[in-house]
């Protein structure tokens, strides 16, 4: 029987489990696809220990994950377009990825190109959409300066690229072991902590949005450094989305194979990095969220069933 990662609680890191599962089978427009990358990702942890219960609640056991890029093993009825053996990325909304088998709509996938590795193409969706949608949501324009939080994260590492393919002057906040990395993506670096706010108006001068990957207080850093709520995104901090009024577009607004597979191209073509910071076998899931959680991570965590 093919391994899932589930958890029957709320709770830390513990709660997670590797089981033996029933083989699933594809109904009316599913594909089933053998997982050969899973990628891992912050807000799959806070479901998991029930502080998002009110806005995605779990329903136990639970599996966990969406991204994801393996081969189609079997096609449900009516399904076009696939042939068994296919090599495809895309995801489920189903939070069941982590896993050797995984059921999704065959609408919810796209040809993985040949020279995108396997670990980059697993780990593409949650994070790529959610940093489309976020470099959307400023608008924008060539020449503004953007400001990005959690600049070498896994969404913010793709936020500062994407932003500087639409012509922006970006300024990446992150700790000094990333800024050799930011600073070859064009991307100026300035290390958080105290005086970050006087250090922001140095490098930038005039900053025309900001996006936020990180949370903890850089919403109201930005409304006080002047930059114009609906060019402000949050993708993490939804109290300061009620407070202040900015933007809280993420995955959910770009959560398409069509946009994987805008990704997945510019991935093929050299135009855009995924960092991959650390893979671990699914068995070893626990170890990959301990080092998620940790923080501090250049890209993406995956897992390999």
């Amino acid at each position: 029987m093919p391994k899932a990662v589930r958890f029957n609680e709320y709770g830390g890191i513990d709660v997670l489990r590797v089981v033996e599962v029933p083989l699933p089978e594809p109904a009316e427009g599913q594909v089933l696809v053998r997982v050969k990358a899973a990628g891992i990702n912050p807000g799959e942890a806070k479901i998991r220990t029930g502080v998002l219960h009110d806005r995605w609640p779990a329903d136990f056991p639970s599996g966990q994950g969406s991204d994801l890029a393996g081969t189609v093993a079997k096609l449900g009825p009516g399904v076009t377009g696939f042939g068994i053996g296919d090599e495809v990325t895309g995801f489920t909304d189903l939070r069941s990825s982590q896993a050797e088998y995984v059921l999704t709509e065959a609408a919810d996938l796209t040809p993985k190109p040949a020279n995108v590795p396997w670990t980059v193409a697993g780990s593409l969706f949650v994070a790529g959409t959610t940093a489309y949608a976020a470099v959307r949501s400023v608008a924008l324009r060539p020449g503004d300066t953007l400001v990005v939080s959690g600049a070498a994260g896994g969404v913010g590492s793709l936020v500062v690229q994407l932003a500087r393919r639409a012509g922006a002057e970006v300024i990446g906040i992150a700790g000094p072991a990333n800024h050799d990395w930011l600073a070859a993506h064009g991307v100026k670096p300035v290390a958080y902590g105290e005086g970050l706010a006087q250090r922001l108006r140095e490098a930038a001068g005039r900053i025309d949005a900001f996006i936020d990957t990180h949370g903890d207080g850089y919403v109201k850093l930005a409304v006080e450094l002047g930059v114009a709520v609906d060019r402000i995104d949050t993708i993490i901090d939804f109290a300061a989305v009620e407070e202040y009024g900015v933007k809280a577009e993420g995955n959910g607004h770009a959560s398409s194979a069509e946009v994987v597979a805008e990704l997945a191209a510019l991935v093929a073509d050299g135009a855009l990095e995924v960092p991959i910071a650390a893979e671990f076998p699914l068995t070893e899931v626990r170890a990959a969220y301990t080092q998620l959680e940790e923080g501090h991570t250049r890209g993406k965590i995956v897992l390999i069933p």
